[in-house]
């Protein structure tokens, strides 16, 4: 028994340790497993950087492995880390505006890649009302994003994009900070009006115009005071704060343009700002500060030679002994500073972002500034499990303020700031002898620091533009979009000059105590109702159809009061808080409520697309506007356009030095309406005679008006070569503008006298020219990069059938009242300046003229014929260096200021043009001034606009991600022969609502600025 009984013990001693031994080897088998897995989850772990196209990090991209769902997005040092599910053999890349990239994993688990901008095919555009890819387009449209913007201390979003685009004129019209701009798209056609593009901001059509009050005369303005004349106007788009735009979209022919109808016959410029990305909450922060001088004097006298050449006229009176510069004592060097803060981010498609600014810009000439204070929001939501409902919220609310100078584009013969500057006698001194300043009353000569001191003209100016815009994807394919928006814009302006100035009109008279004051006010509302119906889907194999169906009503409202006293004498107060202080009698007061102006249109567009190859786009908008007449109160606009990608042909498939070759085509037309609210009424002004009221004709009814057309053709060629290091379009088109709307002045008088009867002029203005876009990268690699952009554009102006002669171009000063010198006339470009021949001076120093000066000759054209743009980038390793050139040649300026400023006939009084003391022949003190083909001078110029170098710091700390130090520098250098202060120059010198082009008169002096700037992001 016990033997068998040990047998059993073993034989379960035995099946213990076989049990024992199976744990272990299990234990010791798991332990292995757990540690190939760690091992193989660590392998599966791909971490890296992305870098944009100047090697700088990028945040927010959008990492997903694939197959699978697995995602990861970028931090603000631009990396990330992403888990590879099993069976995932790729990773995709993408981030809005930048090419998508797919990268094999092949067992790497590092993975760094370089980003670059859309290649002009894949990127997605907005072309009015929707988005389209690049590739679909059949219009000429061109998209400047910010990075390509033009940098410095900028107040309005037209200055981005100056030299950048192919048949784009962006002109500054004076130096003045925050001051108005001339922007031409594809040649000038407006006879009235601004002749401006439309700008829409996120959907938003803008008005046009600036609540800030003006200083003209008559319906909605007011007159500053007696002999001072017209302030030149502020720019309707300094309430966008150029930091939080994104990208701006240029729609130049009628195929683009056509879906805008009515507003389009200068061009549309789409404005989409700065949006939330979802990821982490972001802030970025730019920071700037600079300095600025004048950037070019007018040569006048100094008075040491002054007094030469008064000794060599053989002059006794005129030296005072001293020697002053009066546009130095007027000018300063002027600070500037500048502030962005944006703060975005969101979720689960979520996003929003929020945004301050502050802008403080002095002028260079003294008294002068421009505040500006800004705020914006926008959201982007979705609703629902399925996410197929959104809203879409934008918010920009803005403030600026301006001290404006008692420089005016119309002064008479005593002149405004600069005139007076100009012509101030060198060898007087500014003071008394106690040190109070000089003047010289009875005496129409005016010291420029007095004129400083008793002029003061603030302005301020509220705008708040917001919309919201519902949406619903009924289906992948079909989606319902609403918006409403509402741009609010009301402006304040106090403007006074003390009667301490020697000016008629201002000073002491007899009982009259002196001195002049007005205060106005103007509101701007713009409301607008949007719906559309947005399809796009394959509906056959390999047609796919993008198509638009929309109704929209605006309504555009405004009014505002003026009023004015005179006789405030010494009071120790702004004379624009004490009213009260001045006769009744020499008070006025003036309200105008404009004709509401209603909108309503009818739209769609139907882009077909086949195989990616073969493109067309039809386009139709009805628009009915309660400006025209009744029988005319709808106008039509149809475009028609087809491309036609030549690489995707099989006979170019082999070319692999080819990427893009595009035919476009397209004609269509466009309108106009850019003319006052009521003016196919009969319409009038309330007014009071003797204590009765009575009513003031302001124009006739025209029930025939109709709406001005343009018609537009359009041939161009989009091209990539060689890895698309080379790209660019070339497009030729011809534009004619009909049915030309003008107010023609009756020769029966109205009621309250001769007013004007707005008409459609019969003839043309053809605008016709080629325009050239080329884009090259030279060198890319990880340490230099270089590319260079440029753009140039011939065109050339004409007016053909219009019968008489129409005249504007109005010069001012002394000797030139009344006088004209330019023309609308058949056979000739629009506003070409025709006056006097001069042929020299003869024997006795007088200005000698073709047929004696009875006669006059077409002797000018401010139109350029060739526009360009030229722009650089250069990067090493951390520095980086960029420069923006723009010009034109071909065009005339009037140098109005030398006509009658700085004549030879001022000499013993006042200042004169250096160039008039060393002609070859002694100009006479007795000839006359006179209008003449010798103040015509050449326009060309080429001009650095701006340059910046940067040193990019990267990430400091934790906190401080994309450290950047910039130094900026604005109107660099300029290479002309014009003598005034800039060629880059267009003073308004209108005349009954007929617009000027190319005049110089006494405008605000260009600054030269230098910035130094930072941003990061936190």
């Amino acid at each position: 028994m016990m033997n068998i009984t040990q047998q059993k013990d073993n034989r379960a001693s035995s099946s213990k340790k076989q049990e024992l031994y199976s744990w272990d080897k299990l234990i010791i088998l798991s332990f292995l497993m757990l540690l190939l897995n760690t091992s193989a989850f660590a392998q599966n772990v791909v971490k890296g950087i992305v870098l944009d196209s100047d090697k700088l990090p990028m945040a927010g991209v959008t990492i997903q492995a694939r197959p699978g769902t697995t995602k990861a997005q970028t931090d603000a040092e631009g990396k990330y880390a992403i888990s590879i599910p099993a069976g995932a053999t790729q990773l995709v890349f993408s981030f809005v505006g930048m090419e998508t990239q797919t990268v094999s994993i092949n067992n790497q688990s590092t993975i760094n890649i370089t980003m670059a901008s859309l290649n002009n095919l894949d990127a997605v555009v907005v072309v009015g009302y929707a988005s389209v890819k690049r590739s679909d387009l059949t219009g000429a449209a061109t998209t400047v994003s910010a990075k390509d913007f033009n940098k410095g201390p900028l107040n309005a979003p037209d200055q981005l994009i100056q030299g950048k685009v192919a048949g784009v004129q962006m002109i500054n019209n004076s130096g003045q900070p925050g001051g108005a701009s001339t922007v031409r798209i594809r040649g000038n056609s407006a006879i009235t009006g601004s002749g401006q593009p439309l700008y829409v901001v996120d959907g938003v059509a803008l008005d046009g115009r600036s609540a800030r009050p003006s200083t003209n005369a008559g319906v909605g303005g007011l007159t500053t005071s007696a002999g001072t004349g017209t302030t030149p106007d502020g720019n309707p788009l300094n309430f966008i704060n150029p930091a939080d735009i994104e990208s701006m979209e240029i729609l130049k022919d009628a195929s683009a343009t056509a879906i805008y109808g009515s507003r389009a016959a200068y061009g549309v410029v789409l404005i989409t700002t700065k949006r939330g990305k979802s990821g982490d909450t972001k802030i970025d922060i730019s920071a700037s500060a600079g300095v600025g001088s004048i950037a070019k004097k007018v040569k006048v006298l100094s008075g040491d030679e002054y007094r030469a050449a008064l000794k060599k006229y053989n002059l006794t009176t005129g030296d005072f002994g001293d020697n002053v510069d009066a546009l130095d004592a007027i000018t300063r060097t002027a600070y500037n500073q500048n502030y962005s803060l944006g703060i975005s981010g969101g979720t689960n498609g979520n996003t929003f972002r929020v945004s301050l600014g502050y802008q403080d810009q002095q002028g260079i000439i003294k008294t002068t500034d421009f505040k500006k204070y800004s705020a914006g929001f926008n959201g982007n939501f979705k609703f629902l499990n399925s996410k197929k409902l959104g809203l879409d919220v934008n918010m920009i609310s803005n403030q600026y303020l301006e001290n404006i100078a008692p420089i005016t584009t119309d002064a008479g013969f005593t002149g405004s700031l600069i005139s007076q500057a100009l012509s101030w006698n060198p060898t007087h001194s500014f003071y008394n002898p106690d040190g109070s300043l000089f003047i010289d009353y009875g005496s129409t000569t005016i010291n420029p620091l007095a004129a400083l001191a008793a002029n003061s003209d603030k302005a301020k100016v509220s705008t708040i533009l917001g919309s919201i815009s519902p949406y619903y994807k009924i289906t992948p394919w079909l989606e319902y979009r609403m918006l409403a928006s509402v741009n609010y814009s009301a402006g304040i302006r106090r403007a006074s000059t003390r009667s301490t100035l020697n000016l008629q009109g201002i000073q002491p008279d007899g009982n009259f105590l002196g001195g002049f004051a007005s205060y106005s006010t103007a509101e701007l509302i713009t409301q607008q109702f949007t719906n559309t119906l947005n399809f796009n889907k394959e509906i056959v194999s390999k047609l796919n159809l993008n198509a638009i169906l929309g109704y929209e009503y605006s309504n555009f409202i405004n009014k505002g009061t003026i009023n004015t006293a005179t006789g405030f004498g010494s009071i120790d107060a702004d004379y624009t808080d004490a009213f009260q202080t001045t006769a009744p009698a020499n008070r006025t007061f003036t309200a105008f409520n404009n004709p509401t102006t209603q909108l309503q249109s009818y739209f769609a567009r139907a882009i077909l697309n086949y195989d990616s190859k073969y493109i067309l786009t039809a386009t139709f908008r009805a628009d009915g506007s309660t400006k025209f007449g009744k029988s005319n109160r709808y106008g039509y606009f149809p475009s028609f356009a087809a491309a036609w990608d030549m690489k995707k042909e099989a006979f170019l498939s082999d070319a692999a030095w080819i990427n893009q070759l595009k035919l476009r085509v397209g004609y269509g037309k466009t309108g106009n309406q850019d003319f006052p609210s009521g003016s196919a009424q009969q319409r009038y002004n309330f007014g009071n005679t003797n204590g009765q009221p009575t009513l003031i004709a302001i124009n006739n009814a025209n029930p025939n008006l109709k709406w001005q057309s343009d018609k537009q053709t359009n041939v161009g060629l989009d091209f990539g070569f060689l890895d698309n290091k080379l790209t660019g379009s070339i497009d030729y088109f011809n534009k004619t503008t009909n049915d030309l709307l003008f107010p023609q002045i009756s020769f029966v008088p109205a009621v309250g006298g001769n007013v004007p009867t707005w008409i459609n002029l019969p003839g043309q203005i053809i605008n016709k020219g080629l325009e050239l876009s080329l884009n090259g990268t030279i060198v890319d690699n990880d340490n230099v990069t270089w590319s260079l952009a440029g753009n140039a554009t011939f065109i050339k102006n004409k007016v053909q059938n219009i019968t008489g002669i129409i005249k504007t171009g109005a010069l001012n000063g002394q000797g030139l009242s009344g006088v004209t010198t330019e023309v609308i006339q058949n056979g000739l470009p629009l506003f070409a300046m025709v006056t006097r021949e001069y042929n020299g001076l003869d024997a006795n120093g007088f200005s000698k003229y073709t047929d004696d000066g009875f006669t006059n000759y077409y002797v000018g054209n401010p139109n350029p014929k060739v526009i360009m743009g030229l722009s650089t980038n250069v990067r090493y390793k951390k520095f980086s260096f960029s420069a923006n050139f723009n010009g034109a040649f071909g065009q005339s300026i009037y140098n109005n200021t030398a006509n009658s400023v700085l004549a030879i006939s001022n000499l013993g009084t006042r200042n004169i043009s250096a160039a008039l003391v060393n002609q070859s022949i002694t100009e006479s003190l007795a000839n006359p001034i006179a209008a003449s083909s010798r103040y015509i001078e050449k326009g060309d110029y080429v001009k650095l606009a701006n340059a910046t170098i940067s040193y990019n710091i990267g990430n400091v700390g934790r906190a401080i991600k994309s450290l950047n130090l910039y130094v900026n520098g604005q109107n660099l250098f300029v290479i002309t022969n014009y003598t005034g202060f800039d060629p880059e120059v267009n003073v308004n010198k209108s005349v009954s609502g007929v617009p000027s082009a190319g005049i110089d008169y006494t405008a605000y002096p260009t600054a030269r600025t230098f910035n130094f700037g930072v941003n990061f992001s936190l």
